[in-house]
């Protein structure tokens, strides 16, 4: 890892403190803007512990109401039943069920580890490959948007273009990049742990500088961009999938399926998911979004779903098949006439900063 990249890291781990995400013995969940789950902000919460050493959900919590004898009574209905705080003062009473989640396990899906078409096709003497070719084949992968398991921060934020694009249309090329993310996981993950165990900062960010090397190409990812989004992804509860997609997701090369339900309780979804297609390249990303419309062989089965994202890149014999007139390829000429003015503005810059130099040794 080069010195700035090591210094940058050393000083992010100054600003850290070791923190956990702790699950509460007992919690409630109440969907409070009706849209079938319990999986927003403001919607789960650990339940309070009142008078008597029962519990309560303190999401929409209401005063009970004394009646003419002295009686209390809940105004949203007689299921609701009043009880005091445990410090004291006017009986309470909530709509929401408290559950105790070492009798009642969160359900948590295992999110798909797709590993993409192996590359163990038959080849010839020559090297080419006898079998099926695939060209612009995605991943499945998922992020975490606000929810319970992710302490209600965005796991599916876009970070900025942390993974640089390219041209191929190779398996190896999404693995590449796959591996990139990884490593850079991997070796964040270690500097965090040994930080957290009384490490000093320099200390930390040498402990996680082996494996992050690995992954730290720059001529492949922003170094800078992916140490902050890093520390955030670390900080915020998310994993390493929601890491891996964030980083594609963010450089502009997944397709978004849909969202699914990915933790709940007593059949009440805490927790959503994102599933995406994620490719090699923001190009491919492209040829796959309008290339598969015009393809009998997706009209069925589409994007997959969610949960099960149908990721497969195209045949060689459908590729030849795509008309590329009926395609909006606009993105991307955009974003490679932005690249080639950067590229220009750099160059210049180099050859003052040369001249500069001659005249002013």
């Amino acid at each position: 890892m080069n010195r700035p990249a090591l210094l940058l890291l050393s000083f992010a781990f100054l600003m850290l403190a070791p923190s956990g995400i702790a699950r509460a013995a007992q919690i409630c969940a109440v969907d409070r803007n009706g849209n079938g789950d319990a999986a927003d902000e403001g919607e789960m919460t650990s339940c309070v512990t009142m008078a008597g050493g029962a519990v309560q959900c303190p999401i929409e919590q209401s005063a009970c109401v004394m009646d003419a004898v002295g009686q209390y009574a809940c105004p949203l209905g007689p299921d609701h039943p009043c009880v005091a705080p445990a410090n004291g003062g006017a009986p309470t009473c909530s709509p929401g069920v408290c559950v105790d989640t070492a009798a009642t396990p969160i359900e948590e899906e295992t999110p798909a580890d797709d590993p993409g078409p192996a590359n163990d096709g038959p080849v010839d003497a020559d090297g080419n490959c006898l079998g099926t070719i695939e060209i612009f084949g995605g991943r499945a992968l998922r992020c975490r948007p606000r929810g319970a398991s992710v302490t209600f921060q965005n796991c599916c934020k876009d970070k900025g273009e942390i993974v640089k694009d390219g041209m191929g249309g190779s398996l190896s090329s999404i693995t590449t990049k796959i591996a990139i993310a990884k490593g850079v996981f991997t070796g964040m993950k270690a500097a965090y742990t040994a930080f957290k165990a009384g490490a000093t900062a320099a200390e930390a960010a040498s402990a996680g500088a082996n494996a992050i090397i690995v992954g730290l190409d720059p001529t492949s990812i922003a170094i800078s961009l992916a140490i902050n989004f890093m520390m955030e992804v670390l900080l915020q509860g998310c994993d390493q999938q929601d890491m891996e997609t964030g980083m594609l997701r963010g450089s502009g090369m997944c397709h978004e399926v849909g969202t699914y339900c990915s933790s709940s309780i007593l059949g009440v979804c805490i927790q959503k998911a994102r599933g995406h297609c994620c490719f090699n390249t923001k190009l491919g990303r492209i040829i796959q979004e309008q290339g598969r419309p015009q393809l009998a062989a997706f009209n069925e089965i589409g994007w997959g779903t969610a949960k099960n994202p149908y990721c497969r890149g195209f045949s060689a014999e459908e590729f030849q098949a795509l008309d590329f007139s009926r395609m909006d390829l606009s993105e991307y000429y955009a974003d490679i006439e932005a690249r080639a003015q950067s590229d220009i503005e750099i160059d210049m810059e180099d050859k003052v900063n040369a001249y500069l130099s001659v005249i002013n040794p």
